[in-house]
């Protein structure tokens, strides 16, 4: 048995989501873990202005937030800033967390966790092994550090990129979602009955994450609704976001939902903007994805890789949004219109790898 230091953040719900599902899968294999969080790790109260100011800019300023995330995010030629001198002010909180712990090794779902784990263990600062859980498709240099012992990425591909772009070790372990997003779920009956009641058009989703974020979502939910459709806008736990959607003629705007795999699947498509946790929800329980109006940074490239590596379609505007979800959403109902979950990020193993780091044995 061993005894791990999982560090997170509460950026939104998706990198606490992926941390309590690691913890839960550890834990059904006889580890004991402890999640933390790493902006709680920083002094005065730091983390907490990171968070709303991160949250702030995606929503009112995401030209900021892009021109950020080009500067300190985006790989490129010559000196870069980076965050390395945020992630030395929680050093000394991770030293204690890992001593009062008994922590065997630390495992980061987080980028500034990355580089707070890379640092220490490159100036020999942190006496137990690191691995990285990165969940995002498209990696942005923040996400790795040559001091990390392990990298574990969501297919192949990025796998063999990250190895690439470190010389270190990194493999595939897939998405870390709970086992109730599969193809048809239980709910999904229910959620279809209701959506659909009375007038029988097919629905489509619209994400725009934990916090509501998206770029003129009630310009893309009358398209939709002009184009015959039923969209279903998760405003998240932005509940401006849902009274301000819920005048838009034909629209149905939703605040937080529990039951996530049973609406999803309800669904005929999901229109996601983050290429993040729900989107790996939406192919799970067998719904395909078009990313449209995608967030700046991180969410813009995630949509395109998705496309690239054929998990997702990319509409680059209004014409093909609808033309992408004509095709997608014009099989019947009775017939295999779902598409299968992709073995490249549903079977992986982030067990073992994680097993064997603790132990000393990688």
């Amino acid at each position: 048995m061993s005894r791990l230091l999982v560090l997170s953040a509460s950026m939104g719900s998706g990198h606490d989501a992926v941390a309590g599902e690691l913890a839960r899968r550890l834990s059904a294999a006889g580890h004991e873990t402890v999640v933390a969080d790493v902006l709680e790790m920083l002094p005065a109260r730091m983390g907490t202005a990171l968070r709303g100011l991160y949250r702030s800019m995606v929503r009112h300023a995401p030209l900021v937030y892009a021109g950020i995330y080009t500067a300190f995010f985006r790989a490129g030629g010559g000196a870069r800033p980076g965050s390395a001198p945020l992630a030395t002010l929680a050093e000394g909180r991770l030293r204690a967390a890992v001593a009062a712990e008994r922590a065997d090794a630390v495992v980061s779902v987080f980028h500034l966790a990355a580089q707070l784990t890379g640092r220490m263990r490159a100036h020999g600062r942190l006496p137990v092994p690191s691995a990285v859980v990165i969940t995002d498709f498209a990696v942005h240099r923040q996400w790795l550090h040559r001091g990390n012992d392990l990298n574990l990425c969501l297919t192949p591909e990025i796998a063999r990129d990250v190895r690439h772009r470190l010389g270190r070790p990194a493999t595939a372990c897939g998405a870390l979602l709970p086992d109730r997003f599969r193809p048809h779920p239980d709910g999904e009956a229910s959620w279809r009955q209701r959506l659909t009641a009375g007038h029988g058009r097919p629905v489509v989703v619209l994400s725009t994450g934990a916090w509501g974020v998206g770029s003129r979502l009630g310009a893309t939910a009358r398209l939709l609704y002009g184009a015959g459709y039923l969209p279903v806008v998760l405003c998240g736990r932005n509940e401006r976001l849902r009274r301000l959607l819920s005048k838009v003629p034909g629209t149905l705007a939703m605040g937080w939902v529990d039951d996530m795999p049973g609406l999803l699947a309800a669904g005929r498509a999901l229109v996601d903007n983050a290429a993040g946790q729900m989107a790996l929800q939406a192919l799970a329980v067998g719904v395909p994805v078009v990313g449209y109006r995608p967030i700046p940074g991180h969410g813009a490239e995630g949509v395109r890789r998705m496309a690239v590596l054929g998990l997702a379609e990319h509409a680059a505007d209004p014409w093909e949004l609808v033309r992408s979800l004509d095709r997608l959403t014009s099989v019947g109902e009775t017939t295999a219109r779902r598409v299968a979950p992709d073995g490249r990020f549903f079977q992986g193993d982030v067990v073992c790898p994680l097993e064997q780091l603790a132990a000393g044995s990688l």
